[in-house]
């Protein structure tokens, strides 16, 4: 699986799980400030599963109909970025096909939706 970690997401984490053999980007590093359709364009064209905590993706795929590969929504408070990484980690971690999925994680529970 690729993954694509929107600009909210903190570069420590993305360099942390890059570490840990994840093929992981971050906008961080491929173009700062774009807009979340540009954000889905990249998605798209490098097919990979974009992370992000932006709750507005939701609306670009199910009301602008923008498709994407897959989909983890972070939504949960950022405490701090070591809490940041060991909920995406744990995530990452488990038997899920994220392609044509959206998985909502949560402090308490994960929710796994086809897109």
């Amino acid at each position: 699986m690729k993954f694509l970690a929107d600009e909210n997401i903190p570069y420590p984490v993305v360099k942390r799980l890059r570490a840990e053999s994840f093929d992981i980007t971050s906008i961080y590093e491929v173009k700062r400030g774009i807009t979340d359709e540009e954000v889905a364009q990249i998605a798209n064209r490098e097919d990979r599963i974009l992370i992000t905590f932006d709750k507005d993706f939701g609306m670009i795929i199910f009301v602008e109909s923008i498709t994407i590969p897959g989909l983890i929504l972070l939504r949960f408070p950022p405490k701090s970025i070591e809490y940041i990484y060991s909920k995406l980690r744990a995530v990452l971690g488990l038997d899920i096909d994220f392609k044509g999925k959206i998985v909502s994680v949560h402090e308490d529970k994960i929710r796994v939706a086809k897109l």
